[in-house]
């Protein structure tokens, strides 16, 4: 019987020992957990979990591969994964490569062979904390001392932005969009493109001034790994914008947006990660089953005194899932509209965002 050759080591001391896929490095990062039952691919992907050791909940991943289309990132920044089963042969007439190929190509550390719903449970009633994928043989001592000694990184939105701005064109265009991007899902591109948006994007520490040298319609601000409070300037930049345009903001971007009127974000215990979870909109009173990927969140008390109205509420633990100034045409949601794959719910945004553009032209 195969022997396990890595553990997962938390910082509370449990251990759990497995078998090494992608990278043979060592990882530190915090630990948080996936619900969703496909996707793997786009979680591997997002820019959002740089940092972060993913545990996914469902129990095979890696059985319908790798394909060259779905990525969300061009390069990869998630610090880990953690798995029940990792699948080496899979079943895709679109895949190029398998999960385990993917893995090592991107040097991303994985551990399978993990009891995931214990871990998931750990999580879940003592919150997140960090851990690390070590060698089987490293004792629990230096494992720990590894965690202690690794700094906290906040920098994570500056690691995954663009250096320089990037266009992407879609043919007769009717509006011009200026994303900020924070750490852009490439679906949200997409999504606008599909619109008729043509896209800017831009660094996330891009000036007022440089944004309205495109001569954008809109402004978006992508979502984004990390807290909120870590890009003070992007918050600044916001504010200064305020009125001039129609903005809107996605997952961190919403919570920027937040804070660009004064409200203020707290991090979730153990945060939101899945495509299962339900949100009433407020206006319409429908519930929408939304893809959600972040662990900081508005503070409701902290909205008193704003011009933002609260439009969506997680049923889940009544967190505040969406945002409005109707005075600035500004808007946000927490949750991901253009979630791939995911539930389709939310995809209304992005014609929300259309009308206000088409408003603000013609007022």
């Amino acid at each position: 019987m195969k022997q396990p050759d890595k553990k997962l080591v938390l910082e509370d001391g449990k251990e759990f020992p497995g078998y090494g896929y992608g990278s043979r490095r060592d990882a530190v990062c915090e630990l948080v957990f996936n619900t969703n039952m496909v996707g793997y691919q786009e979680i591997l992907s997002d820019p959002s979990y740089t940092g972060q050791i993913v545990v996914m909940t469902y129990p095979l991943i890696g059985n319908y591969g790798i394909n060259d289309e779905d990525n969300e990132t061009r390069k990869p920044s998630i610090g880990g994964m953690v798995v029940r089963e990792c699948c080496e042969t899979p079943s895709n007439f679109r895949f190029t490569k398998t999960f385990d190929e993917a893995l090592q190509k991107q040097d991303i550390p994985c551990i399978s062979g993990i009891d995931t719903r214990m871990v998931t449970r750990i999580i879940r009633n003592e919150g997140c904390q960090r851990a690390a994928i070590v060698d089987a043989a490293t004792s629990l001592e230096d494992a720990l001392r590894l965690i202690r000694e690794t700094p906290v990184r906040t920098d994570a939105v500056s690691q995954v932005s663009c250096k320089e701005r990037w266009f992407s064109r879609t043919a007769q265009h009717s509006y011009n969009v200026v994303a900020i991007d924070c750490g852009i899902k490439l679906n949200i591109v997409r999504s606008l493109n599909r619109k008729g948006c043509n896209v800017t994007v831009v660094p996330y520490n891009s000036t007022k001034e440089q944004i309205l040298s495109f001569k954008p319609d809109g402004i978006f601000i992508s979502n984004g790994p990390g807290d909120p409070g870590d890009v003070p300037e992007v918050a600044d930049t916001i504010g200064q914008l305020h009125g001039m345009l129609p903005i809107f903001g996605i997952c961190l971007g919403h919570q920027i947006i937040g804070r660009s009127y004064g409200a203020s974000t707290y991090k979730l215990k153990f945060g939101h990660r899945g495509g299962n979870h339900p949100v009433k909109n407020l206006r319409t009173g429908r519930i929408e089953i939304t893809s959600q990927n972040h662990n900081y969140a508005i503070d409701a008390d902290s909205l008193k005194g704003t011009p933002l109205e609260v439009t969506h509420v997680n049923l889940l633990d009544n967190t505040v899932e969406g945002l409005e100034c109707r005075r600035d045409r500004v808007f946000s949601v927490q949750y991901h509209p253009e979630s791939a794959p995911g539930p389709q719910d939310s995809t209304y945004l992005f014609d929300q965002f259309i009308q206000l553009m088409e408003e603000h032209r013609n007022a």
